[in-house]
């Protein structure tokens, strides 16, 4: 079952500046790692595509324990950092797969539908070219886990695109009947994610680690003011010792693939 799109834009449609140096502050979180192992295990095969999976961090740790990962993704620069680590690559939209149908016996799309305009076509595309009894696993940030991340509080302007780029859940488990969720629990920051980084609040002060998250790229494209004075206040708050300290959530939403 489709459910009726949203008229909405994706949080960013160009990663070919995060690109240039993206793997120095982004890698494959353990947090994150172990529901997605989760969700694909039991897999009928080992052959995995990686949709929307950019430098390819994740499916080079999955490599590592016997999957055999093709990363597809649209920007031909962040295809060439996964390429340099040995994987195999596509470039193609997420929406429209050049990849037959029932061919790949997993498939993950990792914190990448809020850059989507059309998110559930990119879920229909993994679901038809799973086999039977193909594994999908997607991880990502619903409506419901940014709901209360304390972040928005400082860029308050962030709200109203936030809500819109993120899918509620219960719109991912219409697309994929039958999924269930695991709630991902960061102890980490190795995916540098904003989510992650909420429980360090003082690295969200480091420019490198900003410039590599397309929430900060927006803020500054959009309301550059606001993000100065938000940066200022946490700043402030670091200083005495009152800043947040409370790490955001995250979700993988497993789905099999029916014989």
């Amino acid at each position: 079952m489709l459910v009726a799109n949203v008229s909405r834009v994706g949080l960013l449609s160009d990663y070919s500046r995060q690109a240039l140096a993206y793997d120095t502050t982004r890698g494959a979180s353990p947090s994150v790692l172990a529901p997605l192992r989760r969700s694909l295990a039991d897999a009928p095969g080992r052959e995995l595509v990686d949709i929307g999976g950019g430098t390819g961090n994740y499916a080079l740790s999955l490599a590592g324990e016997g999957w055999r990962p093709v990363v597809v993704d649209r920007s031909s620069q962040m295809l060439a950092h996964a390429a340099e680590k040995g994987l195999e690559t596509i470039r193609a939209d997420a929406t429209r797969l050049p990849l037959a149908d029932e061919v790949f016996d997993a498939a993950m799309l990792v914190s990448m539908l809020h850059h989507l305009d059309a998110p559930e076509r990119a879920l229909a595309e993994a679901r038809r070219v799973l086999r039977p009894g193909g594994r999908l696993a997607v991880m990502l940030f619903t409506r419901e886990d940014i709901a209360d991340a304390w972040a928005l509080d400082y860029f308050p302007s962030s709200r109203t695109w936030m809500h819109e780029t993120h899918m509620p859940l219960d719109q991912l488990l219409a697309e994929l009947p039958g999924a269930w969720r695991a709630p991902v629990a960061y102890e980490d920051v190795v995916d540098g994610s904003l989510a992650a980084l909420l429980a360090h609040p003082e690295l969200l002060l480091e420019s490198r680690r900003r410039t590599q998250m397309s929430y900060f790229e927006r803020m500054q494209r959009d309301h550059a003011e606001e993000l100065h004075e938000g940066l200022a206040r946490l700043e402030r708050e670091l200083g005495a010792g009152t800043a947040p300290r409370r790490a955001g959530r995250a979700s993988v939403v497993a789905w099999v693939k029916p014989s």
